[in-house]
């Protein structure tokens, strides 16, 4: 099972970039979508965040109900929901309809997005375990890279209709890839209540799935209406924004793969620490800087490199915590992912008109200033726990 896992690696990414390409494509279609379906410059924060309300209450359920399928089983089951929530979308003739199909294609990727995760991490000796992670979690960088700013210039250039078919060609891609290449993994124990019960009683896993959601929220209080921000904000046309969001993907690349490097040198816990601060100074650089294409093109590539950091020794800690439990932590920091998500972008929908865009970065501060306070909670708690499986200076951590 172990002998050439990049190929299959590189599927699960592939299949990380359609789940990550589906959640977010509608940051950068939210003018055409507003046209067409007459709704406001709010309403793509909202249609992310159904998306990702959908994937966080479906994830930690999706391990239980499905836990008996082998894994690859469930990685395809998840590409169908995934390709059937992106053909609805693109054939909505509302802005109901769309907005169901993000149920449908949250659902796919509440169940392959941890489901992948746990396999790419079991496909490779447990010392390749934070580059697999890397790789797979690359897919979701790479999202950001192409499919966000491909789909903003599609969405003007031939309709916001095909930028989803578009996506949808994607998933159906990964399916055949998946399905070809990923090896047959067993099942694990499907998990109960009260195994999800005992991983978060593990030193320190609460509060690191609490980060998790914090800091996403922190993100897409500005990213949920991405679009929208920055020509707001800065005062840009539809090129520029298109610009402004690839330089975030192309930097966000060489975040990603760069915290595989910081983390072997720093660990995993300062690692977070960095990415941490590194998105505070860039919103406070939103908060400040002038108008113009500069400002917002350095800004949020500054803010892409930092991001991009962090899931990646994240997971490798949760992993850390409870290897027997890997599948049950991965979902649970997948769901609070999309909670913080959701609720990030909810709060960009709804304040984007009532306050402006010059306001955004100054609300994500306060989650970000308390994912710090919860960082901090998940550092100190496995160094007060008795086992020792994961300590503060652990460099595979």
């Amino acid at each position: 099972m172990r002998t050439q896992p990049g190929p299959a690696l590189l599927a699960l990414s592939l299949g990380y970039f359609t789940l990550g390409t589906s959640s977010l494509a509608v940051v950068g279609l939210g003018a055409p979508i507003g046209r067409d379906l007459h709704t406001g410059a709010g309403s793509v924060g909202v249609l992310v965040g159904v998306f990702a309300l959908s994937f966080a209450l479906a994830a930690p359920v999706a391990p239980a109900l499905l836990g008996r399928l082998d894994r690859r089983t469930a990685l395809l089951l998840g590409l169908v929901l995934l390709t059937a929530g992106g053909l609805l979308g693109a054939a909505a003739p509302s802005y109901g309809v769309l907005a169901a199909s993000r149920v449908v294609a949250g659902l796919g990727g509440a169940v392959f997005g941890p489901a992948s995760s746990a396999v790419g991490s079991l496909i490779v000796p447990e010392e390749r375990r934070s580059r697999a992670l890397a790789t797979v979690f690359a897919g979701m960088t790479v999202a950001a890279v192409a499919g966000v700013p491909l789909s903003s210039y599609l969405g003007e250039a031939v309709g916001w209709r095909w930028a989803l078919a578009g996506v949808a060609g994607a998933s159906l891609l990964a399916l055949v890839l998946v399905a070809a290449l990923v090896p047959a993994v067993p099942a694990g124990e499907p998990p109960t209540a009260a195994a999800y019960r005992a991983v978060l009683a593990a030193p320190g896993a609460t509060a690191t799935v609490l980060t998790t959601l914090l800091y996403m929220a922190a993100q897409f209080t500005v990213y949920g209406v991405a679009g929208a921000y920055v020509a707001a904000r800065f005062g840009v046309g539809p090129g520029a924004v298109t610009g402004v969001l690839f330089a975030f993907g192309v930097v966000g690349v060489l975040g990603n793969a760069s915290g595989v490097r910081l983390s072997a040198r720093l660990g995993g816990a300062a690692t977070v620490t960095v990415t941490l601060a590194g998105l505070a100074v860039a919103f406070l650089g939103l908060l400040v800087t002038p108008r113009g294409p500069a400002g917002a093109l350095f800004l949020f590539a500054l803010w892409a490199f930092f991001s991009q950091l962090y899931q990646a020794p994240q997971q490798a800690r949760l992993i850390a915590l409870r290897p027997d439990q890997r599948a049950v932590l991965l979902a649970l920091n997948a769901s609070m992912l999309y909670v913080g998500i959701s609720l990030g972008s909810l709060l960009a929908g709804a304040l984007l008109p009532a306050l402006g865009a010059r306001a955004l970065p100054a609300v994500g501060l306060v989650p970000l200033a308390l994912a710090g306070l919860a960082h901090l909670g998940s550092v100190r708690g496995p160094a007060r726990g008795r086992s020792g499986v994961v300590t503060v200076r652990s460099r595979t951590a």
